[in-house]
């Protein structure tokens, strides 16, 4: 028979998630600390804890037939530390924390990951533990975030894992272009060239009243039944002019709406499942404003689960004010990515103080893999170059070609003036400008 010291080291190296085991005796509220949680049926359905004999704990389920399971969160560790007995003298360990009950009159913890309310149905002997089978009478997925894992006699959670891959667009280029003069096939070779390097290319803003035989589209009109490469999108805020962009063979369409504002928002999923009903239209992009610039983060929250259910392709988190730092990009990303789920989110950041790549950084180690930037850096936003040049020394594959991206930035860089900034060095939109065509250096992990 193996040794006890052996099993034990082994058995520490499988990681588990991290519950709360409740129950209530005589109407007074008891809980602890457990991993050795798991499902055993869908139909009826079934879980099972088990739990060692000499547990006072086990004496209570025992006596009591039911029990709870809350399911801890990657930052509930503390929640996690106290029922297990290892907070030193807390009191009530229920206190702090707000609790529900549903059919057996367990206490649940609201915010844990989920909570699971049993009534117990079998229990079967397993050498020093009870193995206790309870029946699910209720249940609630409250959040969406990470768990609290417990590995090697610790508690911890998911390291953070770079993507294989990252994908781009490009909605600042050609705007960029046109306020600063430059012609209409400047403006179409330039956006032909990022696009073709598999960059999707905003290449019309049909919500700045400009009128249409002006804008630089694909160079020409498209023939009956010819379309735009996928990668090209046009900016809208009506069905009229999505109609309009559809016509001219622009298959990925992008809405604006302001997180802060929740008509605006409500507006948005409405011309979503609009454009659900157009068998043309490839890409349904929500550009949600300003995210970063609202504290706590509720309303964007809001707002991305709004969308996600309106029928979005994708939500694009624009930092449209330059106040994203690294620790609100991890404290947004930590629940956006899993509300969103299985729709995309995009990011769009400044390089405000030399942030933007650290900003980037940080998303990639949160689970965002699509990035919205522009070439140059020409409006404030992090540089494509700079971008592609980050991923290749992560060994982040992405479609563009780096050199000949890298070789169009700085020919646009060159010809193009630098617009008239304030004493601060900001743009009018509060972007810091850069005259120097030396790319922005790499952040270190």
């Amino acid at each position: 028979m193996v040794e006890s010291s052996t099993f034990r080291d082994v058995l520490a190296q499988w990681p588990s998630g991290v519950t709360v085991v409740t129950t209530v005796v005589d109407g007074v509220r008891h809980g602890m600390t457990a991993s050795s949680f798991s499902s055993v049926s869908l139909d009826p359905p079934l879980v099972s804890i088990c739990l060692d004999r000499r547990l006072y704990t086990h004496g209570l389920l025992t006596s009591s037939g039911v029990f709870g399971i809350s399911v801890l969160a990657k930052d509930q560790g503390e929640v996690a530390r106290r029922f297990a007995g290892m907070a030193g003298d807390v009191g009530d360990r229920f206190d702090g924390e707000t609790w529900s009950t549903a059919a057996t009159g367990v206490p649940l913890l609201d915010s844990a990951l989920g909570w699971l309310d049993c009534r117990i149905v079998h229990a079967y002997p397993g050498g020093d533990h009870t193995i206790f089978v309870g029946e699910v009478l209720a249940g609630h997925a409250a959040r969406r975030t990470a768990p609290l894992l417990f590995h090697s006699r610790g508690w911890g959670q998911f390291a953070d894992v770079l993507p294989d891959v990252a994908t781009l667009a490009d909605s600042g280029l050609v705007s960029s272009l046109i306020s600063r003069g430059e012609s209409g096939d400047t403006v179409r070779q330039t956006a032909h060239h990022v696009g073709r390097s598999g960059i999707r290319v905003r290449v019309a803003d049909l919500t700045a009243d400009a009128p249409l035989e002006a804008l630089p589209w694909t160079g020409r009109q498209p023939e009956a039944g010819a379309r735009a490469p996928q990668e090209h999108s046009a900016l809208v805020e009506s069905l009229v002019q999505a109609r309009q962009a559809v016509e001219r063979g622009i298959p990925v369409l992008e809405i604006r709406a302001d997180c802060r504002d929740l008509r605006s928002v409500e507006d948005a999923a409405v011309l979503l499942r609009e454009l659900e009903a157009m068998p043309d239209v490839h890409g349904r992009v929500v550009i949600l404003e300003d995210v970063f610039a609202v504290p706590g983060g509720d309303h964007p929250l809001a707002a991305i689960d709004l969308l996600a259910s309106a029928g979005a392709t994708e939500i694009c988190l624009d930092d449209t004010e330059g106040a994203a730092t690294p620790l609100q990009v991890r404290a947004l990303l930590q629940d956006a990515v899993g509300l969103a789920r299985p729709v995309p989110l995009r990011l769009r950041l400044r390089d405000n103080d030399r942030l933007g790549l650290v900003n980037v950084l940080t998303a990639l180690k949160s689970g965002v893999h699509h990035f919205d930037t522009t070439l140059g850096g020409l409006d404030g936003a992090v540089a494509t170059e700079d971008l592609i040049r980050l991923l290749g020394t992560l060994d982040v594959t992405t479609p563009a070609d780096a050199a000949a991206l890298d070789r169009l930035a700085r020919r646009v860089r060159g010809r193009t003036a630098v617009p008239a900034v304030a004493p601060n060095g900001s743009l009018p939109n509060g972007s810091t400008a850069s005259t120097s065509p030396e790319p922005t250096p790499l952040p270190t992990l």
